[in-house]
């Protein structure tokens, strides 16, 4: 016997980089994402005699964030030696959330395969404590996540404003830093830190605003606000966290071109070289050419706003 999930990975609109100093994994600030619907990660759990073993891409690896949060489900419940196996149709650790979508996956396959019960907000809490975007996964559409429960929470369905984001692949190998050792750099060496986290919270309450009036142009100016304004807390650190490559530039300057002649569209960054250019239904043909045409862009995926988490097979 065995239990599949799949999960998607989620972008943020209104950020977060850095973690508070203290136990549980929580994020310095609030953030607000939207899901993907056609990258998704499958994990495959299934119990074991022996010890656990981990298959990522059908490759048996030592994965310490995966042992951590397999141990740290121990100490609330009795879960037995088990085989994990995940699968991501989309690079992996290269700034497209797959550690999102990842642990996502892995805490809703092992909460049906050892009948744990436990409920979206619980499974939410669970996969925050592995990484803090995963939160976020667990839930389709338009997710918040805050404090001081620091549970995620779909603040809108995946029907309900049909947005596409066109993600531009611009490398495909892993990143120098891992976003986790990235933040602990930035909080510790940034001087732009502090300010970081304080403006954020103000774009959370502006972001859910924006959300609920499906006011595209707003949500538009802000999400790129949010998304230059961490990027400069990377680059500021010591050393520098520059994710970024000349393609990376290159998308954006050509989607700020778009947005400048009146198509509905802006970018945004995580902590990779991949752009996601997120826009109206109309506009995606265009801005996926026009992507698509830029030196050094290797591969463009059109996705909508994808579900929450769930069981594919048991």
């Amino acid at each position: 016997m065995s239990t599949a999930a799949q999960a998607h990975p989620n972008i943020a609109l209104v950020k977060y980089w850095g973690k508070q100093d203290v136990a549980g994994n929580l994020p310095a600030a609030p953030s607000l994402s939207i899901t993907l619907d056609t990258l998704t990660t499958t994990t495959q759990v299934a119990v074991t005699t022996s010890k656990d073993r981990i298959y990522l891409n059908d490759k048996e690896v030592d994965d310490e964030k995966i042992t951590r949060c397999l141990s740290a489900l121990r100490t609330s419940y009795g879960i037995p030696h088990l085989e994990v196996r995940t699968q991501n149709n989309f690079p992996t650790a290269a700034g497209l959330a797959s550690s999102a979508s990842g642990f996502a996956a892995l805490v809703t396959a092992v909460n049906s395969e050892c009948e744990l019960e436990l409920d979206p907000p619980a499974l939410s809490d669970l996969a925050r404590r592995a990484s803090g975007s995963a939160a976020r996964s667990i839930f389709g559409g338009f997710v918040a996540l805050e404090g001081p429960g620091w549970q995620a929470r779909q603040i809108l369905g995946p029907d309900e404003w049909p947005l596409q984001t066109i993600v531009a692949i611009t490398a495909t190998d892993r990143k120098s830093t891992p976003s986790s050792t990235g933040m602990s750099l930035s909080r510790d060496t940034s001087p732009f830190y502090a300010s970081w986290v304080s403006s954020t919270h103000a774009d959370f309450q502006r972001g859910k605003e924006c959300i609920a009036e499906h006011d595209f142009s707003a949500l538009a100016t802000l999400a790129e606000s949010s998304c230059l304004k961490m990027h400069a807390v990377m680059l500021s650190s010591n050393p520098a966290l520059i994710y970024w490559n000349a393609a990376t530039l290159s998308c954006i300057h050509k989607v700020r071109e778009l947005r400048a002649a009146g198509l509905a569209v802006f970018f945004t960054v995580d902590a990779g070289p991949q752009v996601k250019a997120v826009c109206l239904p109309d506009a995606a043909k265009t801005v996926q050419e026009a992507l698509e045409a830029i030196p050094g862009v290797r591969q463009v995926l059109c996705t909508g706003i994808g579900p929450d988490a769930h069981i594919v097979t048991q």
